[in-house]
């Protein structure tokens, strides 16, 4: 039979590779072919029921239409084993090209760490036989790596379509190493459909189980979620077929003088470097030194890293001192209620926010680390603040989801005889996953300092945030009535479809992972240690705090219907709203509600800023808030749970903090008053300028005086 020929044919052949990190394992040759060529079989059947059949529920991803705009059409599995996700889409290449860009995996699929052919069966039909050892990184600090061992078939079916599929085959031959969690692979791979001289049909199918069991039950969605494996797997196998695609055709411009295939290189140095960062394995060089528990924050070091760490050749250029190293800074925590896209976004746009190097000591220690001004994240000391930011675009990807650029900073530093120096900086910047209709994506923003002048060997040693969301349960099986509301989501208006499946708040939670990376000498190597990991809390810190800001915005109708249900609050919104005509002689919503709940929806999304507190002057104590629609919220940049616990006088600017009670006064002796333009400032700080304001007292229903209400016209940042 075939079999038997395949083992017995001349043109039957055994290889194996020596990879450069040898594996312990038995000789591959211990294993018969026929039984080798059988078990592929199996897989490929198993594949080709998945790809074109219904061997899977498969559940569409909102939003993932065909047409000329979309990569493809993409499903999630369905109530199967470990997480699925299937692909289908057009690519302007040929099917042999295709098969072999996706089988070189460390390529393009960025969470790939290493391959590693262990030996290689070819039988008489063309068909080939591969065993392979794959290294998955850890996407934050809180879990451990993943590895597979594998076999892969590569074969063209009697249709023409040329078919690889691969699927776990652990024989103990190669024991799990040591940091990594031994993963399975399903029946996956590729099938590939010749289409003329348009190109090829690519159907994908991944199926995994990353052994969630085994990481804290908080962090078990990321590996339980099949939407999250689609976007960095699935998705991404389509989208780098279509790049080259693209570049191929020459439809791909690239800003600056480096070539796409330079510029896509460069992009994998940044993704793949920041992962080795949060990562740190120990055969890399890497020791921990430092860690204060799961949510703080850990050091480790690297005496050992030179430009030979990570592929390139040591020049006069970019050779780091034999007496130093790098040392990594890094740290996760868990916010709630905060999208990836939007968090990364704002960390992008708004870098002052999170970028204060003030009293941490980074400027002196650094200053005699010439080192760290060239490899470290310590080369912006003082370039966030005070400096002119000119982001230059160096390419986009197809769908827009993911741009890199080069960062120039401008400013002035003081030289030694006290005049001031022009001191240009750059980064390199890697910012991804900022589309907030794409379910499941995660966002990082990745940065490392260059010289301005890129090249294909131009040294990176980046930094950065990546946040992963843990929310996903709507398309992965925990609530599928999401999938009757997906004309919501394909609207864009996530929350609205968060609201109608019955998810809260406190289900949408996200993990953000932080890593900062410094050189440092053995003479200085304890005090960039201490000022690393300060200037980490510090980071931390902003970050919750932009975190806090960006909540009410996103979750503003979960915000909603918590308050609305209220008896307290209806009843303040009542007062708010009758007090007002009272004093001022005209409807404050400029129609009569018909009933409580729209009295309640037309306050709360008012365009004017509402924002209500407690007077007891008696006690002498500050006024408290108590209350404040959607647009006070976005003002004072806060959330309804955590609005009590802003004070007065902290969104005073210091002329009116001169007289504290000086509004309230005004308000309090004549029932209501007009306030001019003025000044006001959020929980974060920042100056809020508004072109007018009015006062009133509230009454109650005795007519007494139970709290102060303000409305801030056209207020703005």
């Amino acid at each position: 039979d075939a079999l038997a020929t395949a083992e017995t044919s001349s043109d039957y052949r055994l290889t194996r590779v020596l990879s450069k990190r040898p594996v312990p394992q038995s000789p591959l040759q211990d294993l018969k072919p026929a039984w080798l060529l059988t078990f592929a079989e199996e897989t490929l059947s198993e594949f080709l029921t998945k790809a074109t059949g219904t061997d899977l529920d498969w559940v569409q991803i909102p939003g993932m239409k065909p047409g000329p705009d979309c990569i493809g059409v993409v499903a999630v599995g369905h109530g199967c084993d470990g997480v699925a996700a299937r692909a289908c889409g057009l690519v302007g290449m040929d099917s042999s090209r295709v098969a072999d860009v996706l089988k070189d995996r460390p390529a393009w699929f960025r969470d790939c760490r290493r391959m590693e052919m262990l030996g290689a069966l070819t039988t008489s039909s063309g068909a080939t036989v591969e065993f392979l050892y794959t290294q998955m990184y850890s996407p934050t600090t809180l879990t451990q790596a993943r590895d597979f061992c594998t076999l892969r078939y590569t074969s063209v079916l009697e249709d023409r379509n040329l078919v690889v599929c691969e699927r776990s085959l652990n024989l103990g031959t190669v024991p799990p190493r040591e940091g990594f969690v031994r993963a399975e692979m399903l029946s996956s791979g590729y099938l590939i459909r010749p289409c003329g001289e348009v190109g090829s049909i690519v159907y994908i199918v991944d199926h995994m189980d990353f052994e969630a069991g085994q990481v804290p039950e908080v962090l078990r969605p990321m590996y339980e979620s099949s939407a999250v494996m689609a976007q960095k797997l699935t998705i991404a196998a389509l989208r780098h077929l279509r790049s080259l695609a693209q570049e191929a055709a020459g439809e791909v411009i690239a800003g600056g003088t480096l070539q796409p295939s330079t510029l896509r290189e460069l992009s994998l140095r940044v993704a793949r470097s920041f992962n080795d960062a949060i990562n740190c394995f120990p055969e890399d060089g890497w020791l921990s030194v430092a860690s204060d528990g799961m949510g703080d924050v850990s050091i480790s070091l690297n005496s050992s890293w030179s430009p030979r760490t990570v592929g390139l050749k040591s020049t006069p250029s970019n050779k780091l001192y034999s007496d130093g190293g790098v040392l990594c800074a890094k740290a996760s925590m868990i916010l709630q209620n905060v999208p990836p896209a939007i968090l990364v976004r704002f960390l992008r746009e708004h870098r002052s926010e999170w970028a204060d190097w003030m009293d941490c000591d980074l400027d002196t220690i650094c200053s005699n680390t010439s080192r760290s001004h060239v490899y470290g994240a310590s080369v912006l000391v003082g370039a966030e603040l005070g400096r002119r930011q000119i982001p230059m675009p160096l390419a986009h990807s197809v769908e827009h989801e993911e741009i890199m650029e080069l960062v120039k900073f401008e400013g002035c530093d003081p030289g030694r005889d006290g005049a001031f120096v022009s001191k240009e900086t750059y980064l390199l910047q890697l910012c991804n996953g900022i589309d907030e209709t794409a379910i499941g994506d995660c966002a990082q923003l990745v940065f490392a300092p260059v010289d301005g002048a890129l090249s294909d060997d131009t040294l990176l040693l980046p930094s950065g945030f990546r946040v992963i969301p843990l929310g996903t349960g709507f398309m992965d099986g925990y609530d599928m009535s999401y999938n009757l509301n997906l004309a919501s989501t394909l609207e864009g208006d996530m929350s609205r479809a968060m609201t109608d499946t019955g998810i809260s708040s406190s289900n949408f939670r996200s993990i953000v992972t932080i890593a900062f990376q410094f050189g440092y000498d053995t003479n200085n190597c304890d005090s960039v240690s201490i000022a690393a990991h300060k200037y980490m809390r510090t980071v931390i810190a902003s970050v919750q705090r932009v975190a806090m800001a960006i909540a009410p915005r996103v979750g503003s109708t979960l915000g909603l219907r918590s308050l609305s249900g209220t008896t307290e609050v209806l009843t303040l919104v009542k007062q708010i709203v009758s007090s007002f005509r009272i004093k001022f002689g005209v409807d404050l919503l400029g129609e009569q509600p018909p009933n409580n709940d729209e009295l309640f929806k037309m306050l709360w999304h008012h365009s004017n800023a509402i924002i209500c507190c407690t007077c007891k002057f008696c006690l002498q104590s500050l006024p408290e808030f108590i209350f404040a629609n959607e647009a006070g919220l976005d003002m004072l940049e806060t959330t309804s749970g955590c609005l009590q616990d802003l004070q007065w006088d902290q969104t005073l600017d210091e002329s009116d903090k001169e007289d504290i009670y000086s509004d309230i006064t005004k308000v309090m002796q004549q029932g209501f008053a007009y306030l001019t333009s003025g000044i006001r400032l959020s929980s974060m700080g920042r100056p809020v300028a508004y072109e007018r304001a009015l006062g009133w007292n509230i009454l109650d229903g005795n007519e007494s005086m139970a709290c102060v209400a303000f409305m801030f016209i056209n207020w703005s940042f």
